[in-house]
């Protein structure tokens, strides 16, 4: 007879890792998303400001890319199976899908957005983690929140001056989207 796995015993409950594992699965899937969206715009982006955003955004989707892997593995690592597939990702995610090739600065909006809606997921996955004493998944995500949060710095400052932009940021961030 084969040996068989024990049961998992982390030190984390198991209705406390299966959240923990739901909540990281949001954050793969607005990860993924974010990823996708970002190459996309690398490729198809033109107009005078195309060399530094074509570079800025492959750096940034090679950064996404490398994350998903942490993040997948921290899921399987608390027992539960990595979500995976378009149609998974696309259930989960909190990131809009983006209709069209945009304009250079618009993708750039759209990517702040993007990165600001990863972070307030993490944040949400970080109470339940941090209640759960699983100093790991806080790691991963404090991690990965500070990216988050640096990435939308940077692209939002590209846009600062645009009085157009600004009004509208600052109505869809009071409206939470």
């Amino acid at each position: 007879m084969a040996p068989t796995a024990p049961p998992i015993d982390i030190g984390i409950p198991e209705p406390q890792r299966l959240q923990i594992a739901e909540g990281l699965g949001r954050v793969l899937a607005d990860s993924t998303v974010l990823y996708a969206k970002t190459h996309g715009f690398h490729w198809n982006v033109t107009g005078p400001m195309f060399n530094t955003l074509h570079l800025m955004f492959m750096e940034q989707y090679t950064e996404l890319w490398n994350a998903l892997d942490a993040i997948a593995e921290r899921i399987r690592a608390l027992g539960c199976p990595a979500p995976f597939g378009g149609a998974t990702y696309c259930q989960l995610s909190s990131i809009p899908k983006t209709n069209g090739i945009p304009a250079a600065l618009e993708m750039v909006r759209e990517l702040v957005l993007g990165h600001e809606a990863v972070a307030r997921t993490i944040r949400r996955v970080m109470v339940t983690a941090d209640g759960a004493n699983d100093q790991p998944t806080a790691d991963l995500l404090t991690q990965r929140l500070q990216i988050h949060e640096k990435t939308a710095w940077m692209l939002r400052s590209l846009l600062e001056g645009s009085a157009a932009w600004g009004a509208r940021y600052i109505e869809e961030s009071a409206a939470g989207t």
